[in-house]
């Protein structure tokens, strides 16, 4: 089994490895393709301005591969601060990138955008992305989207297609709607609640769960997502349903009492969280997550004075991901 070097990638959080087939000169290659938010630093003015991509044959390429910037954020308007989170995904055959962004004048009004690959030939370059705006709502959804929304993630299950994202009210909680794949930046249903902060670990500094990330095994669909505010209290929790559940009924969910990540599982590293699950080339599970290093801790970093959101001092990492015989993530915490 191939081990994997931590820190993976330095200051690139919120990290995001996804794989699936391009066609290059007629024929389908399988590739890995990493993204993640481009780090701020210092403040909001310095950084967050740009969705990057890099594409490999294997997951260990990806951390030398070439990365390259495939949209930039707008000078004016709408899409212009707190590029957060990029995730890209194939939907039906066309492959899509899903962040956040906000307006010039507010950058606080967050909502979730989507680019569509136009080229596959081009999708390493920016000719070959097109922009697709606002995920929208359905018009008699009076809730999705109207406050604070990011972190949008995509998957599909027995023919059905989703979408998972955080939205800020009272609590920063989970929610999902269903979509057609032919259209996956409009909503196709009214959304639901998945999870909201209520144990002590979700409500350090901030009220919050954010980050989805689905995964499927052992007859079950997993949701991991993180709770808490960006420093070193942020961590993993989980919640599953059956594999063949109503997924857009609540009660199908089951969510565990405690975090299956967090800074007290894994030595020297602060505030693990955002993460997604990926199979290597071996066909080993891999959980991928972003930590601050030991020197961010000590105040050592050169950027602790700063607010968690603009330390770029948050690692992508690698762990192995197993399961418990009751069907539980466990991700190997031994280096």
């Amino acid at each position: 089994m191939k081990t994997y070097q931590n820190p993976f990638l330095t200051e690139r959080a919120d990290p995001f490895i996804g794989k699936g087939s391009v066609s290059v000169m007629g024929t389908e290659k399988i590739y890995y393709f990493f993204t993640s938010s481009y780090p701020a630093v210092g403040d909001a003015e310095h950084g967050y301005d740009r969705i990057i991509l890099r594409r490999a044959e294997t997951v260990e390429g990806l951390r030398n591969a070439e990365e390259v910037t495939i949209w930039e954020a707008h000078k004016e308007g709408e899409f212009c601060q707190h590029i957060w989170a990029p995730e890209i995904h194939k939907i039906g055959e066309i492959w899509y990138i899903l962040f956040t962004a906000a307006p010039k004048h507010d950058r606080w009004h967050i909502r979730p955008c989507m680019l569509r690959c136009m080229d596959e030939s081009n999708i390493m370059k920016k000719e070959g992305w097109e922009e697709l705006g606002h995920v929208k709502a359905l018009e008699e959804d009076t809730f999705s989207f109207r406050e604070f929304s990011l972190d949008m993630t995509y998957f599909e299950h027995q023919g059905r297609h989703y979408l998972v994202w955080a939205q800020k009210g009272e609590l920063s909680s989970i929610y999902m709607a269903e979509i057609h794949p032919k259209t996956p930046w409009k909503l196709a249903s009214l959304p639901i609640l998945l999870t909201k902060p209520e144990y002590p670990w979700e409500l350090v500094n901030e009220k919050v769960n954010e980050g989805p990330f689905f995964w499927k095994a052992n007859g079950r669909v997993y949701l991991f997502f993180s709770a808490s505010g960006t420093g070193s209290e942020y961590c993993v929790g989980c919640l599953y349903a059956g594999e063949n559940a109503d997924l857009m009924n609540p009660s199908s969910w089951t969510k565990l009492d405690h975090p299956i990540l967090s800074t007290g599982h894994v030595p020297a590293e602060y505030g693990p969280g955002h993460n997604c699950v990926v199979e290597d080339e071996e066909g080993t599970l891999l959980f991928v997550y972003h930590a601050r290093p030991a020197e961010h801790e000590k105040g050592t970093c050169g950027y602790s004075q700063c607010h968690p959101l603009y330390d770029p001092c948050r690692h992508a990492r690698i762990r192995k991901l197993t399961w418990t015989e009751e069907g539980i993530p466990e991700i190997c915490t031994a280096e």
